[in-house]
């Protein structure tokens, strides 16, 4: 079943084209809106601008990492409850840790599978 596209909007916030082509192609298959950022600074802009349903938040950005990035959006009251799946090519125990603490809704490692991603973002959207 796929999503209707009007009921749920997703940012990517990530700087590797190769990873935000396959998750665009995720997306688009499975009808949600969406929309990618390559800069930590735009995905702030573009976040309160557009109110998405589930940031893809990469946590190795060109300019501002992503562990910033949500704790910039924890802190904010309007955005606080913004629900963000954390991406890092770094995995470790201690990376996913950090980004939970932080208030990351979920994780995971890069490379992953695409079943895989797309069950994560499933989940996400489901809980709102």
């Amino acid at each position: 079943m796929t999503a209707d596209p009007h009921r749920h909007s997703v940012l990517i916030v990530e700087d590797e084209d190769s990873i935000a082509l396959a998750i665009e192609f995720v997306l688009a298959r499975q009808g949600y809106a969406h929309r990618r950022v390559a800069r930590g600074r735009d995905a702030l802009a573009s976040i309160r601008e557009a109110r998405p349903d589930l940031v893809l938040l990469d946590i190795m950005l060109p300019d501002i990492s992503g562990y910033e990035i949500i704790e910039t959006l924890r802190a904010d009251p309007a955005l606080r409850g913004m629900r963000v799946l954390m991406m890092t090519a770094r995995g470790s125990v201690v990376e996913r840790r950090k980004g939970l603490e932080l208030g990351a809704d979920g994780f995971i490692a890069k490379p992953f599978e695409l079943n895989e991603l797309r069950a994560e973002i499933a989940r996400l959207l489901d809980a709102g």
